[in-house]
């Protein structure tokens, strides 16, 4: 099991995308004061993922994607994700 929320992020996405690239963030030290942020991190991520999984969906349909992917991770703690996601052919 992942120690930390960005670990079991990059686990999730990669057993259920199989991703070709994946670049996990955690930017949460650049949220530090606002709304969400909490001692310790682990609330503001981005991503960068490519993965064949995308291919014919639009920006929206692959935010969805992810977003329920990581449905538990919001419960967890995360409170904002900003999400790059390409099929591999626009990565190329």
């Amino acid at each position: 099991m992942a120690e930390t929320l960005r670990d079991w992020i990059a686990e999730r996405l990669s057993a259920e995308l199989a991703p070709a690239h994946l670049e996990v963030i955690d930017e949460s030290h650049l949220h530090a004061g606002h709304s969400g942020a909490r001692p310790g991190g682990e609330t503001h991520f981005r991503l960068d993922v490519v993965a064949a999984a995308f291919e014919g969906k639009s920006r929206i349909e692959r935010h969805r994607l992810v977003n329920s992917l990581l449905d538990e991770a919001f419960k967890r703690g995360l409170h904002a994700l900003a999400v790059r996601a390409r099929t591999p052919a626009e990565a190329a």
